[in-house]
């Protein structure tokens, strides 16, 4: 797992992470003690990746329209 701050991470970077949790947590590789702090963590990181997936959405929204709220011609991307 990385030291980067969980807060800090970028989207990639949070969603490596996740896979890496989910991946432990699948096999039963750690014992039960480890496997709640990494629900924990896995929390966390998916709070970070819906965070950065809104970022992106409001980001997209506000490329595509106008000053009115009127869509500029771009077509929203589904799921953003």
């Amino acid at each position: 797992m990385t030291e980067t701050p969980i807060e800090e991470m970028s989207f990639e970077q949070a969603m490596r992470e996740l896979e890496t949790v989910v991946g432990k947590l699948e096999r039963g590789e750690v014992e039960l003690e480890e496997s709640i702090r990494l629900y924990e963590r896995g929390a966390r990181l998916k709070k970070r990746c819906d965070e950065k997936l809104k970022e992106a959405e409001e980001k997209v929204a506000a490329i595509t329209t106008d000053a009115e709220g009127n869509a500029t011609g771009a077509t929203p991307v589904d799921g953003l």
